[in-house]
């Protein structure tokens, strides 16, 4: 809501909102004078109509000057009608036509910024986590420095509820650490001796002393906020729906204008014909029906947090799944146990779990809830350590305990694939007690029961040509998932830069719509025509995606592509139905029935009708899904 306010205070300041202001305040004021009060046509010496001249001038320059910036551009918009009409209608002495086209199109633009104005607030909230210190432990005591003074090998202190500042490795202490905002879950995580941690990171109750690991600009933080910013240079820039309508309409009322004035030889011809085919139905229709729709995606728990994706969504051709909380609940749970020879269920899990305490892999939480269900006894971890290539490692009852995987293991004893079970889909971990392989713990994170159902109605209900499946996960889990749902472009193992890289190839040859949950989704999320984040775990990845859905279902994506797709229809119908109508009131102008000022009142007759049609966009139709 805060956000929602700023964004309203920012558009009720703006420069177009001003100048309506004074715009309508002014034709008040002139028609007051001049029809209210009897005046002889001056007040104060003055004539009734400098009023309307002076808004003309104060008010139609600086948007004129932005029109004119356009135009040196050779970008014909919707509003260079507007434009050239208050320039004739200065010229000519019809100074409250102009007024009223200045009025048309600072109104118009004002209420479009107020349905397509979106600060981007990814970056600063990706920077806001970050401190721009850190506690330096030295032999003279603890000392605060600036975070790029920090290097490999210093001991720093975190303090409880503290952002960490690097990447690093717990020396001393004990406390928990929330990263939800590397998973969008709200995991906290157990912290002693030896367990890594990440920048980012946010520190529970105790202190804990950490060595770097890595210096701050390489942390694995900044690198995510590298990559992002990239990819929000590399956003595409969206033309509006009202100038591609614009382009064609603008050159034909122009020429009817100029044929007016030539067979007629009056040029109040060519400022009639201009006024009334203002295009005020594109300035303030299409904004209305953008308007509408975001509060009707928001009554169905979507938040629109850039318009411009109402008007792209239908034009999407290629659909992009994250898995993990997309196309799957996000919620893996243990299927089976496998002990081997000399080992029980129970051991093996209470071992493993005793030490996924400590870890920040999503698969812990399913197997300290395993552990809980049998009602296991979970011991203290010492020497903790989760170092790449390595898996997790820890001390457990005097016991070494190791946490890997299949590839993992065979890469440290090539020798032991005779000992394991048959490779089978889902994810798996392997339990290595004391040297000794002991167990491995199988895992399924199922997809959503609309999952298949959704995916197979998206080409012939939604025109999508291709759609793919890309994963962090190893290739048997989510080739296993693809299959449940009907997917075959599938791409697993995928890195964070590795989905950028793909989003961005598709976008270059068709629209895509992107949807994940977890901040290594963000850079694809920004890079991707339509980005849509599932859930609210991650304020980056809600402020990277266009679309936020708050409850993390697939219907209320197939919502959002409804709701797209009529927005664009009732934008369409508004605004090419407010043009067919001013082109009648054109060629009345132009055989010299409408002057100027009643030009423009018969605009605005078009424009309520634009606009009562455009409200359409707000109500509730009778269903909005039909996967």
């Amino acid at each position: 809501m805060t956000r929602l306010w700023s964004a309203f205070l920012a558009v009720v300041r703006s420069r177009e909102v001003t100048i309506a202001v004074i715009a309508l305040v002014g034709i008040g004021l002139h028609l007051i004078l001049r029809f209210g009060i009897e005046t002889s046509g001056t007040v104060l010496g003055f004539p009734t109509d400098a009023i309307p001249l002076f808004v003309a001038l104060a008010c139609g320059i600086p948007l004129l000057l932005d029109l004119a910036r356009h135009l040196a551009r050779l970008e014909f918009s919707s509003d260079l009608l507007a434009g050239i009409s208050i320039v004739t209608s200065v010229v000519l002495g019809e100074y409250l036509a102009g007024t009223l086209v200045v009025l048309m199109l600072s109104g118009g633009q004002a209420l479009e910024a107020y349905a397509v104005r979106r600060a981007s607030f990814a970056l600063e909230a990706l920077a806001r986590r970050m401190p721009s210190s850190a506690h330096r432990k030295t032999d003279s005591g603890v000392v605060d420095v600036p975070l790029a003074e920090v290097a490999v090998g210093d001991s720093l202190v975190i303090f409880p509820h503290e952002t960490c500042p690097v990447d690093g490795v717990v020396l001393d202490g004990r406390s928990t650490m929330n990263e939800a905002y590397l998973t969008g879950e709200p995991y906290l995580l157990p912290k002693a001796a030896g367990a890594a941690v990440l920048s980012g990171a946010i520190n529970g109750d105790g202190a804990l002393t950490i060595r770097a690991e890595k210096t701050a600009i390489d942390s694995r933080y900044a690198k995510i906020m590298q990559v992002m910013r990239e990819s929000e240079q590399r956003r595409p820039q969206l033309r509006r729906l009202g100038d591609q309508i614009g382009a064609v309409y603008t050159p034909l009322a122009i020429g009817i204008a100029l044929l007016a004035w030539g067979v007629s030889g009056d040029p109040l011809r060519f400022l009639a014909v201009l006024v009334v085919a203002t295009p005020c139905p594109l300035l303030i229709a299409i904004p209305v029906a953008i308007i509408g729709s975001v509060s009707l995606a928001a009554r169905r728990g979507i938040i629109i947090k850039d318009p411009a994706v109402l008007e792209k969504i239908d034009t999407c051709r290629v659909a992009i799944f994250d898995k993990t909380g997309t196309l799957t609940y996000g919620q893996p749970k243990v299927t089976e146990i496998l002990a081997a020879t000399g080992f029980t269920r129970e051991e093996s899990l209470a071992a493993v779990a005793s030490l996924e305490r400590y870890s920040r892999h999503p698969l812990a939480t399913a197997i300290i809830d395993a552990a809980t269900e049998a009602n296991l006894r979970l011991d203290d971890a010492s020497e903790v350590s989760e170092r790449p290539g390595e898996g997790l490692r820890g001390m457990i009852g005097g016991r070494a305990v190791q946490v890997t995987s299949r590839k993992k293991l065979l890469r440290q004893s090539p020798g032991s694939e005779g000992s394991l079970p048959p490779l089978s889909g889902g994810l798996e971990c392997l339990v290595i007690i004391d040297s000794r392989y002991a167990a491995t713990v199988r895992f399924r994170d199922e997809p959503r029961t609309e999952g298949h159902s959704f995916v197979r109605h998206l080409k012939p209900q939604h025109g999508f040509n291709r759609v793919l499946l890309v994963s962090g996960d190893r290739e048997t889990e989510v080739q296993y998932l693809a299959e449940k749902v009907g997917i075959t472009e599938v791409y697993a193992s995928q890195s964070p830069e590795q989905k950028l890289a793909l989003v961005r190839e598709e976008t270059k040859a068709a629209n895509t719509v992107f949807m994940g949950d977890g901040i290594n989704d963000a850079p694809a999320l920004t890079a991707a025509t339509v980005g849509i984040a599932f859930g609210k775990g991650s304020d980056v990845t809600a402020e990277a995606a266009g679309v936020v859905i708050l409850d993390s279902s697939l219907e209320r994506v197939d919502e959002l592509l409804h709701i797209g797709r009529r927005m664009r229809r009732i934008a369409l119908q508004s605004a090419i139905g407010g043009m067919g109508l001013s082109l009648v009131g054109v060629v009345i102008a132009a055989a010299g029935y409408l002057p100027p000022v009643a030009g423009a009142i018969a605009q605005e007759v078009i424009d309520v009708l634009a606009v009562l049609n455009a409200l359409r966009a707000a109500m509730t139709p009778r269903t909005l899904s039909d996967c």
